[in-house]
């Protein structure tokens, strides 16, 4: 794969991003331990459910509005110096109301990395308002609602992640409802932890023009032949799959069998330091891994910019930039 590809990330976790040396940083201006997380430099976790801990033991770490602008500025410039124009960060505003920072706070730090990572490398980033699907069908219906109301022009897109296997999809359906009459992007996570009817659940219900991973699809044929047909788009992110055993390893991993069959598919990273990967490794394994030349890769970029949560002007200048 040539170096100076373009890049484009719809999935990624802000907190999930955050770079391991600057979480040590701030552990230490906090007076925070976190040696049992992060050893040598690495997370430490075993399984889904200790990466959540690990996962919450970082975000301690970062506390205020300044915190947040340069964990955002930060991630932002690593995009950048990998050639990454465009970049999609989910955020909760509920994890800044936990942490006692309060949702505007939190939400203004991010949007203040932001500005400060476009004025120094010219890359282009919005937010996804998540809703936790763990916390219950009226904590995602105010997350939803915070984001209608914000009139941010930075969020430009709605999400449910969180547990899978908590509730049916059904139930978050008046979340998705609100976001999409505030003219907001709809994605949600389905088809990782779950299996192929997640995603059913989830086309049903919410009728996304993205899923979040879906990559269990592949378990039901008809399924496929769906996504393919609406042309819904699967943010997929092999390195986060395989460090979740969702699929034993790359030669098993579905990306290639979807994109075969006509499904819209991009490269994204989801919690990269987390799960050992980076955007850079992850364009990288869809050349190595998976055999994408160089035209397939750029494809699913341009994919990536066509279902980006942004507005025309902005689609046609990063599409220019490709």
């Amino acid at each position: 794969m040539r170096s100076d590809l373009k890049k484009v990330e719809l999935h990624c976790h802000l907190e999930g991003a955050a770079p391991p040396d600057l979480t040590e940083a701030q552990a230490r201006k906090y007076g925070i331990d976190i040696s049992a997380h992060l050893q040598d430099g690495v997370y430490v976790w075993h399984d889904f459910a200790s990466f959540l801990e690990c996962y919450d033991k970082v975000s301690e770490v970062y506390k205020t509005e300044e915190d947040y602008a340069l964990l955002t500025e930060t991630y932002l410039e690593e995009l950048a110096g990998i050639g990454t124009i465009y970049s999609e960060l989910i955020v909760s505003p509920d994890h800044g109301k936990r942490i006692g920072l309060g949702a505007d706070a939190y939400i203004s730090g991010v949007c203040e990395g932001i500005r400060r990572a476009k004025a120094k490398s010219s890359i282009e980033a919005r937010l996804i308002v998540t809703g936790e699907r763990h916390f219950g069908p009226e904590s995602v219906i105010g997350a939803a609602e915070y984001a209608a109301k914000a009139a941010n022009p930075l969020i430009t897109g709605f999400n449910l992640a969180g547990e899978e296997r908590m509730g049916r999809v059904a139930d978050y359906a008046r979340a998705f409802d609100i976001a999409r009459d505030a003219g907001l992007g709809l994605t949600i996570h389905a088809g990782e932890v779950c299996g192929a009817f997640s995603v059913s659940d989830a086309l049903d219900a919410v009728r996304p023009s993205r899923i979040g991973h879906g990559v269990r699809a592949i378990e039901d044929a008809d399924l496929v032949k769906r996504l393919a047909d609406l042309g819904t788009v699967l943010e997929v992110c092999p390195g986060s799959n395989i460090a979740l055993k969702v699929f034993p390893d790359f030669d098993s991993h579905p990306l290639r069998r979807l994109r075969d069959a006509g499904v819209k598919v991009t490269i994204s990273s989801d919690d990269p330091p987390f799960f050992h990967t980076s955007l850079k490794r992850e364009y990288e394994l869809a050349s190595q891994a998976f055999g994408f030349s160089d035209a397939d890769i750029n494809a699913m970029t341009q994919t990536a910019i066509e279902a980006a949560f942004v507005d025309e002007e902005t689609r046609k200048a990063l599409l220019a930039r490709l």
